[in-house]
């Protein structure tokens, strides 16, 4: 992406939007995203979605029993539950009492659901980073570093000093920081019994559950607007260059018939697309935030009837979504997706020639992967562009939030009482 595709879109300087929000921090704008008639509706429909009892996205609303089997990770496959344990201990050691009290859920708290990908603060779920000391942020980073793979971990920091990159430019720092995400803990930290921690702000969420040594890692969001930092501390970073990449080949890897099965929508915003497929804040991705309970019929075409030459590109796409998770966990996720190849379905909305902008779709039991190109929300364009872009990944079928996996570790804890 050139430096100009991006900048082109800078809105000018007395744009009264930009103006009218100008020196709020996120919990001023939290109120006055309210009363915007663009985010106001937002949080008024989202609003409708949380809190709901959780039960799992579905692809016909009915979940899939005996999925995910609670038991000791296969070798090499285990979580780094230890060294999680070791960082969150250390932070919460050093957390004032209310801190403490604050950062601090059950479990199976409903407020894991509320989590959320916008600039805007809906819910203030845990400790805000942008409030808290270096020294606090540092512990909370060395849970998720812990957590992570060194990849995964460079990532998600990309997103954030991405995200204070665009409140720089724009003149929003107060509201789009490097900082300006929650952070949360549920549950004891322990190497037996379940816990977890959730980060979330704009363009990144992250929610993290191990259960003595698997771990479950979704719902997870990422996304950038724009993708790169050109100037500054951290110039030079860019993000989502190999997915997007890896979705344009699969999608060319296709004989003419088989693009043709994939492609559920030639445009971005089709003529043909029923009322409520595409949403003013998700646009065309599906299992987003407050999306815990959705529908999401399979849509395209079979994985299992690609053919040679396109196989390894779906692998490409899975391990580029997995890469964030550490390496036993990675290939415990990437197998468990394998495994259900015969039942995966891949999907298209867009072109798939240079340049073009799209949103992909791969849709299991056990898995759903998308990527989607977006308008401007603090840049102009008013078409989709290839330097916005938003990722999620989810596990269907109950164990988002690991939420299966934990009900079975309490049910065996029942039986063994």
């Amino acid at each position: 992406m050139s430096v100009q595709e991006f900048r082109q879109y800078l809105f000018p300087a007395d744009d009264e939007r930009i103006n009218s929000v100008k020196g709020l921090d996120a919990y001023q704008y939290r109120e006055a995203a309210t009363k915007d008639p663009f985010t106001g509706g937002l949080i008024d429909g989202w609003k409708k979605l949380h809190p709901q009892p959780f039960s799992g996205v579905t692809s016909d609303g009915t979940r899939i029993p005996g999925l995910f089997a609670l038991g000791d990770a296969r070798p090499g496959e285990e979580a780094p539950t230890a060294a999680m344990v070791d960082a969150a201990d250390t932070l919460l050691a050093n957390l004032t009492p209310e801190q403490a009290e604050r950062i601090r859920y059950a479990i199976d708290a409903v407020e894991w659901q509320s989590w959320a990908n916008p600039e805007f603060m809906q819910y203030d779920t845990g400790l805000r980073l942008e409030a808290l000391d270096q020294e606090t942020r540092d512990r909370i980073f060395s849970v998720i570093e812990a957590s992570l793979s060194d990849d995964g971990f460079t990532l998600i920091r990309d997103l954030m000093r991405i995200n204070g990159f665009l409140g720089d430019v724009i003149g929003l720092s107060g509201i789009m920081n490097e900082f300006s995400y929650n952070f949360a803990i549920y549950g004891e930290p322990s190497e037996v019994s379940p816990w977890g921690w959730q980060i979330f702000g704009h363009h990144a969420a992250i929610n993290c559950v191990v259960v003595g040594t698997q771990l479950v890692m979704t719902p997870v969001f990422f996304g950038a607007e724009p993708n790169c930092i050109d100037e500054g501390p951290f110039v030079g970073t860019t993000a989502f260059d190999d997915r997007i990449e890896h979705g344009r080949q699969l999608m060319n890897s296709l004989s003419r018939p088989m693009q043709e099965r994939a492609l559920i929508y030639a445009e971005m915003v089709d003529p043909d697309m029923p009322e409520g497929r595409f949403h003013p804040g998700d646009e065309r991705h599906l299992a987003g935030a407050f999306q815990d309970n959705r529908v999401i019929p399979y849509e395209g075409v079979r994985v299992s009837e690609l053919g040679p030459e396109s196989r390894p590109l779906v692998d490409a796409i899975v391990a580029d979504f997995t890469g964030y998770l550490p390496s036993g966990p990675a290939a415990a996720r990437r197998r468990e997706i394998s495994d259900h190849y015969d039942d995966t379905w891949f999907s298209w909305i867009g072109g798939w020639g240079p340049g073009d902008v799209f949103y992909y779709r791969l849709q299991s039991p056990v898995v759903v992967l998308e990527l989607d190109h977006h308008t401007g929300v603090f840049l102009s364009n008013t078409t989709p562009a290839r330097f916005h872009i938003h990722t999620v990944m989810r596990t269907p079928n109950g164990n988002d939030y690991a939420r299966d996996l934990v009900c079975q570790f309490r049910e065996s804890r029942r039986e063994n009482a």
